[in-house]
């Protein structure tokens, strides 16, 4: 008579599922990365503040820069103040349709440069409370 061993088999590491968890994690970071550096502009260099706190970026935020001679760009795309106001209101729209009415929350953060004009900024803040726009943020840096 044979003795059947009821034990179960040892327990091995699964190769082929690990492989692609590690390609699913490099193809997101590399995307994310791509999206973020788009936002970024080098020619905007954003005044410090030593007071208040940088906040957790929002998925559908739109990031406007702003340069010291007054170059208005959103993911490398240079814009005139009515072009971006025209371009504002159009996500408003596509915003209020989607969501019932929620495109006045959309959120715009400007990075505009330490070393422009007030009267610039004061400008492009008019034209993207123009388009429906009041969740309106500024970018910092912390002091090294």
């Amino acid at each position: 008579m044979r003795i059947r061993d009821n034990s179960p088999p040892p327990a091995e590491f699964q190769l082929a599922p690990m492989i692609d968890i590690v390609f699913l994690l490099l193809i997101f970071f590399l995307v994310t990365y791509q999206i973020t550096e788009q936002e970024k502009d080098t020619r905007v260099s954003v005044p410090t503040s030593s007071e208040g706190s940088q906040e957790a970026r929002v998925a559908n935020e739109i990031v406007v820069n702003l340069t010291a001679d007054g170059e208005i760009t959103i993911s490398g795309e240079v814009y005139t103040k009515d072009e971006l106001r025209q371009k504002l209101e159009r996500i408003v729209e596509a915003s209020n349709l989607a969501n019932a009415g929620g495109g006045d929350q959309q959120p715009v953060r400007i990075r505009a440069d330490g070393t422009g004009q007030n009267q610039q900024l004061f400008e492009v803040m008019d034209e993207i409370t123009k388009a429906g726009i009041w969740n309106i943020r500024f970018a910092k840096r912390s002091p090294k």
